[in-house]
């Protein structure tokens, strides 16, 4: 059987040919700092009904990481189907174009192949919330047609309460008002997505859709209308507190530098947390917007949907807040794929996943051809049987944060870290500044640092093996 009759089979058992367009509709939805605390991942508190809805409508992806837990780089990435020491984006600073000039992104991709692409929102990096209403650190390849919504959680940011005054992306920074959902920055981009849908509906337009909405919250400032508020009490919020000696065998290199969070009181993570995940529930009921708009319009039947979260966010665990390390908390990521008549909706993968490989994915699924510079791996194989898997580490970097003894400031060092179905193992600036192992069997909560376990040293070396054969497809 050839290449193309292999697509084609695998293209039959994710979905009936019958339910799905010759060239399906692509839903991209790319939420800010979002991490797993979602209803249908298992949190008990949050409310995320149109997230867990979608999940009942796709394959939800239990092991997904970004390959940077900052947004510029790891944005930079999925959307260019490149690692991001080959897109040449390691900071917040910086642009694909500059070391990549004739790469094709992932809508663009779809635009060269008879799509009509869009974007509603943050893609691309922003500052948020300064650049909120603007075009932001955008790629004008990448879209026929861009939107950039505004709302009050930016026109009111001089009432936003913030740790540093003045100070709001970078710092935690909250607020909490008597509002509609309509009249927040993501209210307006989900009303703005289903009036483009109806605008370019395929049956009007005779083409297919790529559609990009990117919605800002959770992203600080943690600003979410009241009545989101009202389902997390404060008396139900159970803030983590960082263990004693939890720090001890952590290399410096690994803990970034963050000043006033470590020294937050109880009651000040609680006000804190219920804003998160009063965001994360506003940005949930505008995403119910969106996919109830594609019903609305027809268009479920004919559109792969994709969720996802460019990294993900601590609150409080080894007293960290906010991302840009290399934990769990901060690399893994919500991702969840819907294929209309997918034969194995509802049902969860344990793969390891990148989401470097969401490009290949994507282009697989719209059986347009994959471009020769991608470095991820079709997820098609997980969408067909959600017990598969296509690698055998996840792979995340990051610049180190702190100013440590003997370290040039700029450029500074990275991280590089693998996470396997039982480990992690981190080097930093290539072990010079510390090594990392931890077992997630036996210790979760990534306590004990094995790295220098004499009992270990074996484990270690097998470790150290498959990071430097996963560093290959990475630089």
């Amino acid at each position: 059987m050839n290449y193309a009759n292999i697509r084609w089979l695998l293209a039959f058992l994710i979905f009936p040919v019958f339910l799905i367009a010759a060239k399906p509709n692509v839903l991209l939805i790319a939420v800010d700092d979002l991490n797993a605390d979602l209803g249908c991942y298992g949190h008990p508190l949050v409310q995320s009904p149109n997230v867990d809805r979608l999940a009942k409508r796709g394959v939800r992806f239990d092991r997904a990481y970004c390959q940077y837990p900052v947004c510029n780089p790891s944005r930079s990435s999925f959307m260019t189907g490149l690692y991001p020491e080959q897109t040449g984006v390691l900071s917040n600073a910086g642009h694909f174009r500059n070391k990549q000039p004739e790469i094709a992104s992932l809508s663009q991709h779809f635009i060269n192949h008879g799509y009509f692409a869009a974007r509603i929102g943050k893609i691309y990096h922003y500052g948020v919330p300064t650049q909120i209403g603007t075009d932001g650190v955008d790629d004008k390849p990448s879209w026929n047609k861009v939107i950039n919504p505004i709302g009050i959680d930016r026109t009111r940011q001089d009432e936003v309460i913030t740790l540093r005054a003045g100070a709001y992306g970078g710092t935690m920074s909250w607020l909490l008002l008597d509002s509609k959902d309509e009249e927040h920055t993501d209210g307006q981009a989900a009303l703005a997505a289903v009036k483009l849908l109806e605008e370019h509906h395929p049956d009007k337009t005779g083409k297919p859709f790529f559609l990009a909405v990117g919605f800002y919250r959770p992203h600080t400032p943690y600003v979410a209308p009241i009545h989101h508020a009202k389902h997390y009490p404060l008396d139900k919020i159970k803030p983590v507190l960082e263990i004693p000696g939890d720090r001890d065998d952590i290399p410096p290199a690994a803990l970034p530098d963050r000043p006033n969070q470590r020294e937050l009181t109880i009651e000040q993570r609680k006000e804190i947390i219920r804003a998160y995940y009063a965001s994360t529930t506003l940005m949930d009921a505008c995403l119910g917007r969106v996919l109830d708009g594609l019903e609305k319009l027809k268009l479920a039947d004919d559109t792969i949907v994709v969720f996802l979260s460019d990294h993900g966010y601590h609150l409080g665990h080894h007293g960290l807040w906010q991302k840009s390390d290399l934990f769990e908390g901060s690399a893994r990521v919500p991702l969840i794929i819907s294929v209309p008549g997918m034969k194995t909706a509802g049902q969860t993968s344990a793969s390891l996943t990148e989401l470097v490989d969401l490009y290949p994915t994507l282009a697989d699924l719209c059986d347009l051809p994959k471009p020769k510079h991608l470095k991820g791996k079709s997820l098609t194989p997980v969408l067909a049987n959600p017990k598969a898997a296509v690698r055998q580490a996840a792979f995340s970097t990051t610049q180190i944060r702190p100013r440590l003894p003997g370290m040039k400031t700029n450029p500074r060092p990275l991280g590089r870290s693998i996470r396997t179905e039982r480990y992690r193992y981190t080097e930093w600036g290539q072990g010079r500044f510390g090594v990392e192992l931890y077992d997630y069997q036996q210790d979760p909560k990534e306590i004990t640092n094995l790295a220098r376990s004499a009992a270990h040293t074996a484990l270690v070396k097998e470790m150290k093996a498959i990071y430097e054969q996963t560093l290959k497809r990475t630089r």
